[in-house]
């Protein structure tokens, strides 16, 4: 939903179990259905800083909005014990409801200066490329399933055949299928991968690896026996 009248930030929380937003320290503490609780940093405050931001990116190019905020969580299941105290939680089906009740004062950007700030707000827009999730959230490599997903089905498993990737579930062959899994090795493990920790994640030889990870046009670092890659994922955008 587009309007000249206002700016809307969102953050938003896929988080289980129960969730207590606590003001004095700031904190979001998860209390899961197997007796886990976890904490994290307050929502409100990701919510007023990228606010902030916001707003000094728009002084920057003079524009002048009044800008509103809300938390998200993604799923009707997730259940608040305690609420915040001065910011608006939703469920998804009630953003379109909260945007459209949102006070619309003044003249508002004109037709010129609103279409050049949504060009602008796409020109300046920048993928994010979370941390990785074993390095956030402290799961040890062990724990990840190794093997080549088939993207077709789903199934970790496939089998290295010559010049391609066979998968015994769907038989379907993809002579790309390694390159889907290392982005997600980067994504989830870490951002760096030795030959050895490739070979054993893939189930290939020392030789297949080494090819593997020369022809995906990685960033490399040291020589030899202790040698890395790593994607670099800004440029892969």
């Amino acid at each position: 939903m587009k309007t000249p009248h206002y700016g809307v930030v969102l953050e938003t929380k896929n988080l289980a179990g129960s969730l207590e937003f606590r003001d004095n320290p700031p904190q979001l503490i998860q209390k899961r259905e197997d007796g886990q609780i976890k904490y994290y940093e307050s929502p409100v405050v990701q919510l007023e800083r990228n606010i902030e931001l916001f707003s000094a990116w728009l002084s920057e190019r003079n524009i002048d909005l009044p800008l509103y905020g809300a938390i998200v969580l993604a799923y009707p299941k997730q259940h608040v014990d305690i609420p915040p105290a001065n910011t608006k939680i939703l469920f998804p089906n009630l953003v379109p409801p909260f945007i459209k009740s949102l006070p619309r004062e003044g003249m508002g950007l004109d037709t010129s200066s609103f279409n050049w700030l949504s060009a602008e707000l796409i020109r300046c827009h920048q993928t994010y490329i979370p941390k990785p999730v074993c390095e956030s959230y402290q799961i040890p490599v062990s724990a990840i399933k190794p093997g080549v997903r088939c993207v077709s089905c789903g199934n970790i498993g496939m089998n290295k055949i010559p010049r391609s990737w066979h998968c015994p579930v769907c038989k379907v062959t993809n002579h790309l299928a390694h390159e889907q899994t290392l982005n997600e090795w980067f994504l989830v493990v870490k951002r760096t991968i030795t030959n050895r920790e490739c070979r054993e994640f893939l189930g290939v030889d020392i030789h297949t690896a080494k090819r593997i990870l020369m022809g995906m046009d990685l960033i490399t670092s040291g020589t030899f026996r202790d040698r890395s890659y790593r994607m670099d994922f800004p440029q892969k955008r």
